[in-house]
């Protein structure tokens, strides 16, 4: 199975460590030409500066880049979806397809306060509703009206639809029974949470049990966070937290992929240094590794298959 990489960009101005990965979009790109060339496939874009410039930001990152998919971080009830829908698909359109939007559970604003009452359930509620009126605002070949809990519209369309369409792919997390039921309806890829293998297990049958009441146990991809520490491991670093050499980190890597994880969230490797080593050594020493334990089970099947065939012949 093939594993691929993502990377989530940190703080890395020398005299400022509150200062965004993009503060200076000349060095941002030589950044991103190390990224892509160093094995990752996709990129996070979640500035602090918040959605509108992670539109601005991510069209940016695909001009200059040629194969990175860009993973853009996005809240329902900044714009109005016929709004996103038209300028998210204009972005996945320019791009060639390589836009993932990554749905990130934020309060409701003060006016929608005074007229419902805030809540964990209600937010993801209210993702839900948007979820639902972009996909079929993506794929509508008519105008349609709707009046939802949250959002109200008439005579909703866009003429221009993305390459993928309503397939955009759509990226959601969460541990609640909620947030849960909601990536089971929608999440192409769900991003666990950091945790120990056991944890992440669990997770990881819950988030498919609640997408099984869709119909979709089976569509589901997994990402998991993993933060890489280019110094020595330490008492203090949490779980999922990897430090040491390459081959030990790859290591650590190799057992969370053997629980069928699809894509690994790499946090703390920002400077040039540290991408080029994660990229060179970290991900070749764990792709290696996986393409040496299937060929070892394709050649196991394949005796087992053999031994199978010659028993039965045998018998008969």
């Amino acid at each position: 199975m093939p594993i691929e990489f993502t990377h989530v960009p940190g703080k890395t101005h020398p005299a400022d460590a509150t200062v965004p990965f993009f503060y200076d979009f000349a060095e941002t790109a030589t950044k991103l030409g190390l990224i892509e060339d160093g094995g990752f496939q996709k990129i996070v874009v979640d500035d602090s500066a918040g959605l509108l410039t992670n539109m601005d930001l991510a069209t940016q990152v695909l001009d200059r880049t040629a194969s990175l998919e860009v993973v853009l971080a996005h809240w329902a009830g900044v714009i109005e979806p016929t709004v996103a829908a038209r300028q998210l698909a204009a972005i996945d359109a320019k791009s060639g397809g390589r836009l993932a939007l990554r749905m990130l559970s934020e309060p409701l604003s003060d006016d929608d306060a005074e007229t419902r009452p805030v809540g964990h359930t209600v937010i993801w509620q209210r993702i839900d509703e948007y979820l639902v009126l972009l996909k079929r605002l993506w794929s509508n070949e008519r105008p349609f009206d709707h009046e939802g809990a949250f959002y109200s519209i008439k005579g909703g369309y866009i003429e221009r639809k993305g390459p993928h369409g309503a397939n955009l792919t759509i990226r959601l997390g969460g541990q609640s029974g909620t947030a849960l039921k909601v990536a089971g309806r929608h999440a192409d890829v769900f991003e666990l949470a950091p945790g120990s293998i056991d944890e992440v297990r669990q997770l990881m049958d819950r988030v498919r049990g609640a997408a099984a009441e869709y119909g979709r146990a089976g569509k589901l991809r997994f990402a998991l966070p993993v933060r890489i520490h280019p110094g020595p491991s330490s008492a203090s670093h949490k779980a999922v937290d990897l430090a040491g050499p390459p081959a030990q980190v790859a290591l650590s890597l190799l057992a969370y992929a053997g629980l069928g994880i699809h894509e690994f969230m790499v946090v703390g490797i920002d400077t040039p240094r540290e991408i080029a080593t994660v990229g060179s050594e970290t991900i070749a020493l764990l792709r290696n590794s996986l393409a040496r334990r299937e060929a070892e089970e394709a050649r196991s099947g394949a005796f087992v298959s053999r031994v199978v065939s010659q028993e039965t012949r045998a018998a008969s």
